[in-house]
């Protein structure tokens, strides 16, 4: 290599050294640690004990592992069609074309970018505590107040709403799909007599598929990572109904202390999303068309 390449070589590894010491520093470094403590017994104070595969072991006799797991599964088996199914409803009446889509596309994406903050959490507390609005608004027709927030049986339903009402940025992303389809192909249907329900069902959602695609796989993600509304609405009750995964690796970590449990929580999650988004993108292989 000559002294011009090893030149250009540095100028390029200097212009990129700040990413590679954050990702070495705040993601490889931290990942890591995380395996290590993973196999130990470590409450933050006293030093890491090493106690091999225990922690992975104690997970199988732990009741609330399993159920924070089928809680989380079950929310992302509801709430990510809803929100996929809601952010391609708006993103289709948006696409086309009317005066002030631009403005309403803008006040759907806020959502989004407020949802995961405390101040919403606490406002959708407000809303749905026994003597919220959506109470009051029921009260009307004359039915009994519910308690929404501390019913085993609704209060997964409320965080459900939430997650589904931040369907902003998915909604972005399929109006961008949906722009990127040729108006040929719309004429070409139309010219054929074919209906709207026809032109979606052959024409938009084929070539839609890619989209939904990477919709599906990061809002099946972030379902796996949900945290801020489980932990500031319901705290995780009642009865552990909204035990989040994330939530409960929080409560090993910084409420027992107990962080080399948490550490092994964190890979066995790390593969289980592994797992979910490689049979995602295997079963793409019957559903997903490309144009070329």
């Amino acid at each position: 290599m000559s002294k011009g390449e090893l030149r250009r070589n540095a100028a390029g590894y200097m212009f990129i050294s700040p990413w590679l010491i954050g990702f070495v520093g705040f993601i490889i470094g931290p990942m890591i640690a995380s395996l290590y403590l993973s196999f130990t017994d470590y409450d933050l104070l006293s030093p890491a004990r090493w106690v091999g595969t225990a922690n992975y072991k104690e997970m199988f006799d732990d009741s609330r592992f399993w159920k924070s797991l089928q809680v989380t599964l079950s929310f992302a088996v509801v709430s990510v069609p809803l929100k996929l199914g809601a952010a391609l409803l708006l993103a289709m009446l948006f696409n086309t074309g009317r005066k002030g889509t631009r403005t309403y596309t803008l006040l759907y994406y806020v959502p989004s970018i407020l949802g995961g903050s405390v101040a919403v959490a606490v406002m959708w507390k407000q809303l749905f505590s026994l003597d919220g609005v959506v109470n009051w608004v029921i009260r009307m027709f004359g039915v009994e107040p519910v308690d929404w927030i501390f019913s085993p049986d609704y209060a997964l339903s409320v965080i459900v709403l939430q997650v589904v009402w931040q369907f902003g940025a998915p909604m972005l992303i399929f109006l961008s799909g949906l722009r990127a389809i040729p108006k040929e192909l719309y004429e070409a249907s139309s010219i054929d007599g074919a209906s709207r329900f026809r032109r979606f069902a052959a024409v938009t959602l084929p070539l839609l598929t890619p989209v939904v695609l990477f919709n599906l796989v990061m809002q099946t993600i972030h379902a796996f990572l949900t945290f801020s509304q489980a932990y500031l609405i319901t705290g995780g009750g009642p009865l552990d109904e909204t035990l989040f995964y994330a939530l409960y690796l929080y409560e090993q970590a910084f409420t027992h202390h107990n962080m080399g449990y948490a550490s092994a929580m964190a890979w066995v999650l790390l593969a289980i999303i592994a797992i979910c988004t490689a049979l995602i993108f295997r079963s793409s292989k019957a559903w997903v068309h490309y144009e070329s």
